[in-house]
């Protein structure tokens, strides 16, 4: 029997609720909270959404799966206001609706947190947080923004700096603070495109137990993910796409991971150790390809965002980092791929001092880079896929011929790329925005892939991809490694880290806190040290 208690405010008191609720049952007569009859949506030779129907009723969390491209994200992006669809019906309450903007979704009560954040990166946290915001006073300090940012962040477990310029955080900061922004707001229908992607273990189950609470008052969650386990924990039911229909739609209670992922992609998917070395793969290199010496980096506050990191890479090796978001990884990123010059300390290169940052002599010296905001930091979102691809080779032939572009050949490059990434793309002239962003992860992994033949520095290459598509960026990694290539793979997931990596660093507030062998660690241990509990030993071989 339920406890009757008393919710005044936005969400207030929902995590102590928590788990004092289970998910309501519906009256008769009860209209489903968001019905979708025969939904459309096409871009310029591309099928993205055909003959999608979808009911989510009120006390539900409805996962939404699918492959890479399958249309999930243009799904939610139709319902939000963001798309108009070509064909079909959007029923809310059993009243027809549609959104001309996501103002219009917003105040029906529907609000969608982004896989690829919608902050202003010029702004603060606080500003973010109360941009369009129709509860905010029309006149309000600074102080005051950051004050209520600060409660709304401590109400819901999502530890923010409510006056930090939003482009000096990493992707999981920014993460944070685009879900604050939509759990500040009043709404019925709470759509999440992979929210835990750049959460730790209790930041989700913090997440998780305000979304059984939001179901628990006759909400309704939708939840796009990859991540089976976390699908089958929080959902009620699932439904799956595949190219752009809907095939199926189950109760959670009568699926496992296994059959989930299978009915997803079409076949069986087999996980397999990937640490184990083929015939014939290259050896560890026995001196360092390259290294950090006692590396401290600055922030844009004068705080040190990485203090005192050593560390070696070795050609045929994969070093893992481990650590929550914000703990220093977009910096040693930065200070490996030559976009950042520590403040003190040295970064070898074949054993020569790289005097100062330089991407570009990186980039001749055979490092890549996947770095973790694809669209931020790896693509032109507006260019078109052709002159993405070759945004690391233009100058050189056979793009580059006499300081001219031969554009026939950056498209020759451009199918290549997308023939080894096994992306289909029906018109390269398309703005490469238009992809799905396993489809851009993929490109730009293949892309940088091509130019890594002494290093790759690769953060977080395996986020928001399916199943699938997570093995195939994995066996990248291995592919590489095999080939003599010092691999750095950066991830929150610790079971990949342990399935592919032969050492494993972790960061904690910046610091290196140690460097394990891969086959003699478990997740207990990186996860203590993830917290910055000191004295695990170092690897066999360590850092000097």
């Amino acid at each position: 029997m339920r406890r009757s208690i008393t919710v005044t405010g936005p969400w207030r008191g929902y995590r102590a609720l928590a788990d004092a609720y289970d998910r309501p049952p519906v009256a008769p007569g009860t209209p489903p909270i968001l019905q979708l009859r025969g939904i459309g949506k096409f871009f310029p030779g591309v099928i993205a959404n055909k003959d999608v129907d979808l009911e989510v009723w009120p006390g539900e969390i409805h996962a939404l799966l699918g492959e890479n491209g399958a249309g999930k994200s243009t799904l939610m992006n139709v319902v939000t206001g963001i798309y108009q669809p070509e064909e079909g019906e959007i029923i809310l309450d059993g009243y027809g609706r549609s959104f001309a903007s996501p103002q219009e979704a917003i105040r029906a009560g529907i609000g969608m947190v982004h896989q690829h954040f919608k902050l202003v990166q010029a702004f603060s946290v606080a500003e973010n947080i109360h941009l369009g915001w129709d509860e905010a006073p029309r006149r309000i300090s600074a102080r005051v923004m950051e004050e209520r940012t600060r409660a709304i962040s401590e109400r819901f477990g999502f530890p923010v700096r409510p006056d930090a310029r939003v482009a000096d955080l990493s992707a999981g900061e920014q993460q944070r603070v685009e879900i604050l922004r939509v759990l500040s707001r009043r709404a019925r229908l709470l759509i999440m495109d992979e929210p835990t992607a750049v959460l730790t273990p209790e930041e989700t189950r913090e997440l998780f137990r305000a979304l059984r609470a939001f179901r628990a008052q006759g909400n309704a969650v939708i939840i796009i993910s990859h991540k089976l386990d976390e699908v089958m924990e929080i959902s009620d039911r699932v439904s799956i796409l595949r190219h752009g229909r809907r095939i199926a739609t189950f109760d959670t209670g009568d699926c496992t991971p296994s059959m989930l992922a299978t009915t997803m992609v079409g076949r069986e998917i087999v996980r397999r150790n990937m640490r184990a070395r083929p015939p014939g793969a290259q050896p560890v290199s026995a001196t360092p390809v390259m290294g950090l010496r006692n590396v401290t980096t600055l922030d844009a506050r004068g705080v040190e965002s990485l203090r005192d990191v050593s560390l070696d890479l070795h050609g045929g090796e994969i070093l893992g980092i481990a650590g929550v978001a914000g703990n220093g990884q977009r910096e040693l990123t930065q200070v490996l791929t030559g976009l950042a010059a520590p403040a003190t300390g040295q970064v070898r290169l074949d054993g020569a001092v790289m005097a100062r940052p330089d991407p570009a002599a990186f980039a001749r010296a055979g490092v890549g880079h996947v770095p973790e905001d694809r669209l931020r930091s790896a693509l032109a979102p507006s260019l078109s896929i052709t002159d993405n691809m070759a945004l690391r080779e233009y100058a050189i032939p056979p793009i580059g011929r006499r300081e001219l572009y031969d554009s026939r050949a950056a498209d020759t490059l451009a199918r290549d790329i997308a023939r080894v990434a096994t992306v289909d793309i029906p018109d390269f002239a398309m703005p490469v925005r238009n992809l799905s962003g396993g489809n851009q992860q993929r490109l730009v992994a293949r892309r940088e892939i091509r130019i890594a033949h002494r290093v790759l520095i690769a953060a977080y290459p395996a986020r928001g991809l399916d199943i699938g598509a997570i093995a195939t960026m994995l066996g990248y990694l291995t592919e590489l490694r095999d080939q003599g290539v010092a691999v750095v793979f950066i991830s929150e997931d610790l079971e990949d880290l342990l399935n592919v990596s032969d050492r494993i660093g972790v960061m904690f507030h910046g610091r290196l806190m140690a460097v394990v062998d891969a086959a003699d660690t478990d997740m207990e241990t990186i996860g203590l040290l993830m917290g910055g509990r000191d004295g695990a030993p170092m690897s066999a071989r360590g850092e000097q």
